[in-house]
């Protein structure tokens, strides 16, 4: 019998750090419903923000109460309504439904899982959180107040930061319905302000989606805008492609689906798929059962075995399902992961574009030369992809301008939390040196660009294939076939902020947006930005991103030093920026400019007038728009 020495408790510590961390009942605590989310408000809306971004939390807080608006119409109450923002960031959310029962006014907006959406009798297919919605809204307000107007009677109650202050009742002649008015929190939201465009956005997306539904908004001083949209998706794609489809949109509306689609010159697949309103940017299972049910209501119609990469390059479709028990792969509800819906979806597509074809032989024949011609290109690529492979397999085995990380994330296997990677393309072997030497090599990936990559704007495919550039870039990527295939989370465009360097950046965008748009629309593509000047005295170093900025640095750094000397560099170029600086930069503290498309239809005409052959247009918008300002001291 072998005899082990005894095991030292590796979490034995000194007497003084046991005194101080003493674990035992005092130290459990239980949180409130409303607690909980003030204390993780990430895990109810995810990131906070000041309303920079599209996706900062005001604007969940904003959707959550509209949500449940829009609910009461998907159950035929209330056709209008009333949404109102002022200048310090109130906002009002005005419906005319049902109303909620006035006795449980106080619970449905304070109590987590309290509602009415788990029945299915009163909310078929809720757009809203199930029970989750307006009490992180509550919680997350300075103030709150929800007032039910129902049968001539109402109640209303007022919150502060979640917790109840006030209540009344009594009689009304106002119509039934439910009124929300809240002010986020400033200590979670600071310096917040809401952005017209981004809320115009949303409200927008809710009229397509909810054919006939009203939305009115009065937003500060402004005049009152109202969205409305008649014919739902249809109306939708027009906006989205201003013209630019080749035939009349295959449509369809039934009671739980709703799809429109149209082919374009254009490459690629492109898709806008939501899910009880929801916009699913990642996709799912309805998404790919409407794309096979697409093929194959094509082959049955024509009577032959097109591949799908030939029926749907080139394809614009949005399509919309409401399902009662909506099951998502994450908690931002990107992508669905409902199996069950995926037959009925197929067969309902392939019988209505099998239908509309038979029915429309136009839009049959523009159909199928279509996918002819795709057909043809897709064959003559392939004799030019396997040279471009053979060479260079030539070259060398791995791609000599690219610095590659170790974590990458795998088709229905995201990064982590706080393992997503990046990669950063650069110009010239200068700057990716300072980036490369600092970088996280974990996470962190570099792309040298060795000089300024091709104007792709109005070239075919095949040019991919015939630089080498171009090539080793979307093999890095890893989106030749898809895509999804992607093998990052971000892609950074880290350019000089001179003239040589904005226009290298110019070129990039236009290589993602001609070929690889579906990564600008998902959120992948973002520019990096650095300091341009650096201001320092004895004491203190300050980057400065803007003139504006310098100006003030310098001014703060004399004061500091009672009129002492300030030391002011210009960066120009990041290869400029020693590695230690440089580490900062693309830190935690890393400054992001998301690339975001905010309409398929204004793609096509930017870069046409940027990146096309117009050059006397260009000339003449320099001229008209040339501002000279004249050197100090002068």
């Amino acid at each position: 019998m072998r005899c082990f020495p005894a095991p030292q408790n590796p979490c034995k510590a000194d007497d003084d750090v046991t005194e101080q961390h003493q674990y035992d009942e005092s130290k459990i605590k239980t949180l409130s419903s409303l607690e909980h989310i003030r204390k993780r408000p990430g895990m109810y809306i995810g990131r906070l923000g000041s309303g920079s971004d599209p996706d900062d939390g005001i604007y969940i807080l904003l959707k959550e109460v509209i949500d449940n608006a829009v609910d009461e119409y998907i159950m035929g109450c209330g056709k209008q309504i009333e949404i109102a923002v002022d200048a310090e960031g109130h906002c009002r959310v005005r419906d005319y439904g049902r109303g909620i029962p006035l006795g449980k006014v106080v619970d449905c907006v304070s109590m987590i899982n309290t509602g009415a959406k788990y029945n299915t009798e009163v909310f078929q297919f809720s757009v809203g959180l199930n029970g989750v919605g307006t009490k992180a809204v509550n919680a997350l307000s300075e103030q709150f107040m929800v007032c039910s107007h129902r049968e001539g009677r109402f109640k209303k109650a007022f919150f502060a930061y979640g917790v109840l202050a006030q209540e009344e009742e009594g009689a009304t002649a106002e119509p039934d319905g439910t009124l929300v008015e809240f002010l986020p929190d400033r200590k979670l939201f600071a310096d917040f302000t809401f952005d017209l465009a981004y809320v115009e956005q949303r409200l927008w997306r809710y009229a397509y989606l909810n054919a006939g539904l009203r939305l009115r908004l009065s937003w500060a001083d402004a005049a009152e805008r109202e969205y409305l949209s008649r014919r739902g998706l249809p109306d939708l794609l027009a906006k989205e492609l201003d013209g630019g489809g080749i035939y009349p949109a295959i449509e369809r509306k039934e009671q739980a689906l709703e799809f429109a689609f149209t082919h374009t010159e254009d490459y690629s697949e492109t898709y806008y798929s939501f899910v009880n309103g929801t916009y699913t940017s990642e996709g799912g299972t309805h998404l790919s059962a409407f794309r096979e049910g697409i093929l194959k209501g094509v082959n049955e119609f024509a009577g032959k075995k097109y591949t799908g990469e030939d029926v749907r390059d080139g394809l614009v479709g949005i399509l919309a399902i409401k399902v009662q028990e909506p099951v998502f792969e994450s908690q931002t509800k990107n992508k669905l992961g409902n199996t069950d819906i995926r037959a009925w979806i197929v067969n309902a597509v392939r019988e209505a574009v099998a239908d509309h074809l038979y029915k429309n032989p136009e839009t049959a024949e523009i159909f199928l030369a279509k996918v002819q011609r795709n057909e043809r290109m897709r064959k003559e690529l392939q004799s030019v992809r396997k040279e471009a492979k053979a060479q260079a397999k030539k070259v060398a085995f791995k791609i000599p301008q690219l610095k590659d990380c170790k974590h990458h994330p795998q088709p229905g296997k995201p990064s982590r939390p706080g393992e997503e990677n990046m990669i950063f393309i650069t110009e010239g072997q200068s700057a990716a040196g300072s980036i490369v030497s600092s970088r996280d090599p974990l996470t962190q990936a570099v792309f040298s660009l060795k000089g300024k990559p091709l104007n792709v704007h109005g070239q075919k495919l095949d040019i991919l294939y015939k630089n080498e550039e171009m090539y080793a870039l979307m093999q890095s990527l890893n989106v030749e076939d898809s895509v999804t295939g992607l093998r990052f989370d971000r892609i950074i465009l880290a350019t000089d902020a001179d003239v040589d360097g904005l226009h290298i950046r110019n070129l990039l965008l236009t290589f993602f947006l001609h070929y690889f748009d579906a990564l600008v629309r998902q959120g992948h593509v973002y520019i990096l930005e650095t300091p341009i000047f650096r201001a320092r005295n004895k004491k203190q170093t300050v980057y400065c991103y803007s003139e504006r900025e310098k100006d003030e640095a310098v001014r703060g750094l004399k004061a500091q030093a009672a009129g002492g000397n300030v030391e002011v560099t210009r960066f120009k170029g990041l290869g400029e920026i020693s590695p230690p600086e440089f580490k900062q930069f693309i830190g935690p503290a890393m400054r992001l400019q998301p690339v975001r498309i905010d309409s398929l239809s204004d793609v096509r005409p930017v870069l046409e007038f940027y990146m096309g052959k117009n050059t006397p247009g260009r000339r003449q918008y320099i001229m008209e728009h040339l501002v000279v300002q004249p050197e100090q001291g002068a």
